[in-house]
């Protein structure tokens, strides 16, 4: 049992490093775009 639990500490311990390089040390989500007001008058008719 001893050898499986290791195994598997290995692979979790992959998978995080794995993950870090990939999506970097925290993640973290996107901030939502803020929309800007755009004057166009050629447009509303």
């Amino acid at each position: 049992m001893d050898l499986i639990e290791d195994i598997l500490e290995t692979l979790k311990e992959w998978a995080r490093k794995i993950l870090e390089v990939l999506l970097g040390p925290e993640v973290q989500p996107e901030p939502e775009p803020i929309p800007i007001p755009v004057n166009e008058p050629g447009r509303r008719r």
